[in-house]
C-alpha cells in the first residue's frame, strides 16, 4: 500500500483528540517521580563547585555517621569496577585518526572537569537526610585553570591526557579545492560571522531514575525519564556495567518532554543501577531544576564563519564554512555526530548550490557536555545558512524572496554536493503560501505605521530544510554510528478483533498513542478506540531505537505498516479459505475482505476470531493466531522543508523586540493528525523564538561557573511573548515509506530562529545595525542601537 492509498484512508488526515491527554489532564499519567517502591533510599549527588580542579580528598567518614544515612559512594568506589558513559558516534578527523575520546567516569575519578560533575553520591533513607549528608561529604580540591568558550579553547588548560591541545577532531566534507576555484570566479562574495548560543533544554518534568535489585532473580529494574528505554538499556548493559540485557528491564513511563536531553544515559542512571545491587535496595534520584541546568546536556554553541560565492545573476556557486564547536567536558552519547554528520550535511538547504566545503573543529571546554537538542544539527546549519542568504540578499539589492526564489532546487532527486540526495519537494510552493499567509504585500504600509510611531519595522524570511529519520544503518554505520538506525513494530490482533501495538519508538508528548492508532485503525478499517499502543518498556515492546531525530511516524510507523502488510496477507488466507476462494482473489477495503467481482464479505472482526478459533481453516497450513512483528531500516532520510516569515516591531528607546506575526508553511507529506502537527509546530517555534530573543546559557570566562543557572537568569518564553502564528502546509509525500510522511517534530525550532533574527535585522539597518548575534534581548539590541550611533 503506498502514500497515496495512505491518504485515502479512513481517520488518515482527521484533527482526532488525542487519546493520551485524559490521563494527563487528570492527574492520572505516572511519571518516574510518581513510583515509589518498597524498602526505598534516596541518593543525592555531590557536584563540583568548580569547572576545573583535581580532586586530592573525598572525606565520606561525617557524613555515612548522620542519622538515615546507609552509604557514601566516590569515585575509588567505582574505580576499575565499571566501565565509563561511552560515545555513542565515532567521528574520523580528515587526516585519518579517530577522534579523541577520552574516559568519562560515573563518578568523577582524580579530577572534575565541570561545575555539577559527580563527585560522590550519597545514598540515605530519606530525601533529606540525602540532601543533609550531601553537604558533610569534604572534598579538598586543588582548583585549575578553566576554559569555557571554545575561542580559547586550544590555547587553554589541557582537560584530558588524550587531547592536550583540548581538540576533539578536525573533520571536512566537500572540495575544498573546487570551492577555492569557484569563489576565485565570483562576481560577488558575502561574509558573515556568527554566533549559535548555547541552551538549556528545560523539559517540563526533570530527569528522574528509580533503580531496583532483586537479588532472588539477579535482575535489575530501572524506572528512567528517557526517550529511547533499550538504547539505554544496551549502553548500560554492553558497556559499562557489563551485565547481560536479559538481566536488566529498564521502563521509560510518561515522560514530560525531552528534546534531546533525555535520549543519553546519564551518570545518575548507572550509579544507581549499581548501587541498587550494593546496597540491596530500591533507591530513587530525582533531579531538581539547579541540578538540570548543571548537569543536563546543553545545546548548539557553535562558533562559525561562513561565506557565500555568487555570479553576477545572485546565483549560488560555492559555499565555505568553518565552525568551531563546543562538546563541552566529555563527550555526550550522540554529541559527536551533531556537529558533522547532521550539521554539514544540511548546509546546501533548498538551494542549487554546486560546491561546498564544511570545516568542523570540536574542542572541549570546562563545561556541561553538549548533545542534541531540538533539531540536533539541522538549527545550526539553518541559522548560518538562512542568515547567510538574507545578507547576500541585502548586499545584492535584492528581496529576501527573491535570492531563494533564483536559486530554489526545481529537479527531483536532487543530489547535494554534502553527502545527501532529496527525494522530493516543492519549496516555490511553500514560500509562495508563506507570502500569502503573511500579507507581504501589506508589510510596506504597516512599516510606515510603525514608523508614525517612532518604532522600527522588519520582515524576516528562513527557508529551511531537515533531514529525519537517520538512515540508512549501513551509511550511518560507515559514518561512525555505533548502533543500527531501524525501528520495530508489533501488531497484535486478538482474537474479538482489537489490536494492541508494540513499538520501540517513546512517546513524550508527541501523542503516539493517538497518531499510531490512527494508522493502524485506518489500515484495519477498525475503529481507533479499538487500538491501544504500548511503548517504553523493554520487557513489552520489541527493540527499537526510540524518538528522536522527527523519527516516529515516519520509521516506527512504517515498521507498524510492514507488520500491518503480514497481517493482511495472513488474513486474506484466511478469508480465502471461509469463502472458498483464492487468496489472490481476496480485496481487502474498509474493514471487509471481499471476493473480487462477487458480493462475499467477510468483516475483519470474523477473521480475527477465526485465527484464535482455528476450526475453519487448514493447521496444516496456517498457524493460529494473528500477530505479526517487523522491521523497518530506512533507505534515506525524509526531508521536510518549509518556509517562515516572521514580522518584528522594535522600541528603539527601549531594544524591546515584539513579534508581530508569525508565518509558517510546512511540507510534512502526508498528515495523519493535523491537530498534533499544528501543536508540535507550535511549540517548535516557541522554542526557536525562545532562542531569538530570550535564552542564552552563558559561564564565567574567567571562573567557568555558570551564570545563567536558574530561571532568575536563563529567560524562558510565555505565553505573552507570542503572536497567533499562522500555519499552512504544502503536501509531497516521502517516496521512500510506505505512509509518505516526514518528520514535523523539530521543523518549528529549526526554522524560526533565523527568521527572526533576519526580521530584527531588517528593521535595524535604518539604524546602523548590519549584524546581530543571538539573542535579541532588550538590552542587547539597545546596546547595538547605541553602539551604530556612535
Amino acid at each position: 500500500m503506498g502514500a497515496a492509498d495512505i491518504s485515502k484512508l479512513p481517520h488518515i488526515g482527521e484533527a482526532i483528540l488525542r487519546k493520551e491527554d485524559y490521563r494527563f489532564l487528570t492527574g492520572a499519567g505516572q511519571y518516574t517521580d510518581d513510583i515509589t517502591m518498597a524498602r526505598q533510599a534516596h541518593a543525592v549527588f555531590v557536584r563540583s563547585p568548580h569547572a576545573h580542579a583535581d580532586i586530592k580528598k573525598v572525606n565520606v567518614a561525617a557524613a555515612e555517621s548522620m542519622p538515615g544515612v546507609i552509604k557514601v559512594f566516590s569515585g575509588k568506589d567505582i574505580e576499575g569496577k565499571m566501565g565509563g558513559l561511552p560515545c555513542g558516534w565515532l567521528i574520523t578527523s580528515s587526516n585519518g585518526e579517530p577522534m579523541k575520546e577520552p574516559p568519562h567516569p560515573i563518578l568523577a575519578i582524580g579530577k572534575a572537569r565541570y561545575v555539577g560533575d559527580h563527585v560522590a553520591m550519597v545514598v540515605a533513607e530519606t530525601l533529606q537526610q540525602a540532601r543533609d549528608a550531601a553537604e558533610a561529604v569534604y572534598v579538598e580540591y586543588e582548583v585549575l585553570n578553566s576554559v569555557v568558550h571554545v575561542s580559547d579553547a586550544k590555547n587553554g588548560p589541557a582537560l584530558h591526557d588524550v587531547a592536550p591541545d583540548n581538540q576533539c577532531y578536525h573533520w571536512e566534507l566537500g572540495d575544498g579545492s573546487a570551492v577555492d576555484a569557484a569563489f576565485a570566479n565570483a562576481a560577488h562574495v558575502t561574509k558573515l560571522d556568527l554566533v549559535n548560543n548555547r541552551l538549556v533544554p528545560n523539559a517540563m518534568e526533570p530527569r528522574a531514575v528509580s533503580a531496583s535489585y532483586n537479588r532472588a532473580s539477579d535482575e535489575y529494574t530501572l524506572y528512567v525519564a528517557n526517550q529511547n528505554p533499550h538504547v539505554e538499556r544496551l549502553l548500560l548493559t554492553a558497556f559499562v556495567l557489563n551485565l547481560p540485557e536479559s538481566r536488566v528491564r529498564v521502563i521509560a513511563p510518561d515522560v514530560g518532554g525531552g528534546f534531546g536531553s533525555k535520549i543519553y544515559l546519564y551518570a545518575e542512571d548507572v550509579a544507581l543501577t549499581w548501587a541498587s545491587k550494593q546496597l540491596n535496595r530500591n533507591i530513587k534520584w530525582t533531579s531538581d531544576r539547579s541540578e538540570a541546568f548543571l548537569s543536563d546536556a546543553h545545546g548548539r554553541d557553535h562558533v562559525s564563519h561562513a561565506e557565500m560565492a555568487m555570479d553576477k545573476d545572485g546565483k549560488f556557486i560555492a559555499m565555505r564554512v568553518h565552525t568551531n564547536a563546543n562538546l563541552g567536558a566529555y563527550l555526550s552519547t550522540f554529541s559527536t555526530a551533531i556537529p558533522t554528520i547532521l550539521y554539514a550535511t544540511l548546509l546546501a538547504g533548498q538551494y542549487t548550490c554546486p560546491q561546498i566545503h564544511v570545516v568542523v573543529d570540536a574542542w572541549f571546554t570546562n563545561t556541561t557536555p553538549v548533545d542534541a537538542y531540538r533539531g540536533a544539527g539541522r538549527p545550526e546549519a539553518t541559522y548560518l545558512l538562512e542568515r547567510l542568504v538574507s545578507r547576500c540578499a541585502w548586499e545584492l539589492g535584492l528581496s529576501q524572496a527573491e535570492i531563494r526564489r533564483r536559486n530554489f532546487i526545481t529537479q527531483f532527486p536532487y543530489q547535494t554536493p554534502v553527502a545527501l540526495q532529496y527525494d522530493v519537494g516543492d519549496y516555490n510552493a511553500c514560500i509562495d503560501k508563506a507570502e500569502k499567509l503573511a500579507d507581504v504585500a501589506g508589510f510596506e504600509a504597516r512599516r510606515k505605521d510603525s514608523e508614525a510611531k517612532g518604532l522600527k519595522r522588519g520582515i524576516g524570511y528562513s527557508s529551511y530544510i531537515e533531514a529525519c529519520g537517520l538512515a540508512p544503518s549501513n551509511i550511518a554505520g560507515a559514518l561512525g554510528a555505533r548502533a543500527g538506525l531501524f525501528e520495530c513494530g508489533e501488531v497484535r490482533v486478538h482474537p474479538t478483533g482489537t489490536v494492541t501495538v508494540f513499538t520501540g519508538s517513546h512517546s513524550h508528548g508527541q501523542g503516539h498513542e493517538t497518531t499510531f492508532a490512527q494508522v493502524v485503525a485506518g489500515r484495519l478499517g477498525i475503529p481507533v478506540e479499538n487500538v491501544d499502543v504500548v511503548h517504553g518498556d523493554t520487557g513489552r515492546v520489541p527493540f527499537g531505537m526510540g524518538t528522536y531525530g522527527s523519527r516516529s511516524i515516519s520509521v516506527g510507523g512504517a515498521a507498524i505498516m510492514k507488520a500491518l502488510d503480514k497481517i493482511e496477507a495472513k488474513a486474506k488466507k484466511i478469508a480465502a479459505h471461509l469463502m472458498e476462494a483464492s487468496d489472490a482473489d481476496i480485496d481487502f477495503t474498509g474493514g471487509e475482505f471481499v471476493v473480487k467481482g462477487t458480493d462475499k464479505k467477510i468483516p475483519f472482526a470474523q477473521i480475527a476470531l477465526t485465527a484464535y478459533v482455528p476450526h475453519n481453516y487448514p493447521l496444516a497450513t496456517l498457524e493460529p493466531g494473528l500477530d505479526e512483528t517487523a522491521f523497518y531500516d530506512p533507505t534515506n532520510f525524509t526531508y521536510p522543508a518549509g518556509t517562515y516569515i516572521c514580522e518584528v516591531e522594535i522600541d528603539p528607546q527601549t531594544g524591546v523586540v515584539r513579534i508581530d506575526r508569525f508565518s509558517a508553511v510546512d511540507d510534512f507529506g502526508t498528515i495523519i493528525n493535523p491537530m498534533i502537527v499544528e501543536g508540535q509546530v507550535h511549540g517548535g517555534i516557541v522554542q526557536g523564538i525562545g532562542q531569538a530573543l530570550l535564552e542564552n546559557c552563558v559561564y564565567d570566562r574567567e571562573t567557568g561557573q555558570l551564570i545563567t543557572g536558574s530561571f532568575m537568569d536563563y529567560a524562558m518564553p510565555r505565553a505573552d511573548d507570542f503572536p497567533e502564528f499562522k500555519l499552512d502546509t504544502v503536501c509531497t509525500p516521502c517516496t521512500h515509506n510506505p505512509l509518505g510522511t516526514k518528520g514535523c517534530g523539530e521543523a518549528g525550532a529549526i526554522g524560526s530562529p533565523p527568521a527572526v533574527i533576519n526580521a530584527v535585522l531588517d528593521a535595524l539597518h535604518p539604524l546602523g545595525v548590519n549584524d546581530f548575534d543571538m539573542p535579541a534581548s532588550p538590552s542587547r539590541v539597545w546596546e547595538a542601537i547605541q553602539a551604530a550611533k556612535a
